[in-house]
């Protein structure tokens, strides 16, 4: 099944579905509806996503997605989970968390994004004011705000556990990586099947004016991979920073 990453695909397919129907869109135009269909504000948003994650995959082993035995700067997050595959756009204030980012920048670009126990927490700098388990990051780019503030764009790569901390000049990690389990069962695809058949209901998503072509589930990946569809589901649901 397709993902974000086909989105071009998509949208040629969709052109061509409706085009048999005697509706005309300009490649443009099923651009952007692919865009919408998939939670995007437009198609440059969209086309930005892809092209972060082409960048990560390129440049980055999936079994060795940071420097062996090396301390990764940390990234703590008051009220955000980031997972595997993840694009998000976060905030950095705390001074810091600015070091953290600007050395990873200097470097190999990878920070461990890791949700902190405590929101009112400024200083987490234990492992008790931590989350046991994270995800590195790829920092794709980054912004400095009007405020001074640096908006960061970052891509999960792995998930891992913390396994000691380094209070310096920025907070950082030696971590170790979190296996995933591989593999299909028919449990497995039968316990995806319901998760995507629930979503759809859950955020009462309505492909009823696409033609019978195009009515797959655009914006989740597909059922053969279990442990990616409950990374891509998991941060959409309103469930608290602990449990996801």
């Amino acid at each position: 099944m397709r993902d974000f990453r086909n989105a071009k695909a998509m949208a040629k397919t969709l052109r061509e579905a409706l085009h048999a129907k005697s509706v005309t869109f300009s490649n443009s135009e099923s651009q952007e509806l692919v865009a919408r269909i998939l939670g995007y504000r437009d198609w440059n948003v969209l086309a930005a996503s892809i092209q972060a994650t082409q960048l990560s995959a390129a440049s980055v082993h999936p079994k060795t997605p940071f420097p062996a035995g090396a301390d990764i700067p940390i990234v703590p997050m008051r009220d955000m989970v980031l997972f595997p595959h993840m694009i998000s756009r976060i905030f950095v204030a705390r001074d810091k968390t600015r070091q953290a980012v600007e050395h990873a920048l200097n470097g190999h670009r990878r920070v461990v994004v890791v949700a902190q126990r405590r929101d009112a927490d400024d200083r987490p700098s234990t492992l008790d004011a931590l989350y046991p388990v994270g995800v590195i990051a790829k920092v794709v780019d980054r912004q400095t705000q009007v405020d001074g503030a640096l908006k960061v764009t970052v891509c999960g790569l792995q998930r891992i556990g913390i396994v000691r901390l380094t209070d310096g000049e920025f907070l950082a990690a030696e971590v170790a990586p979190i296996e995933e389990e591989g593999g299909q069962s028919k449990e497995a695809a039968a316990l995806s099947n319901a998760v995507l058949n629930a979503y759809q209901t859950y955020a009462d998503v309505d492909f009823s004016a696409l033609p019978p072509g195009s009515k797959a589930r655009f914006g989740l990946p597909s059922i053969g991979d279990p442990g990616l569809l409950a990374d891509t589901v998991a941060p959409l649901l309103s469930t608290g920073i602990e449990q996801k």
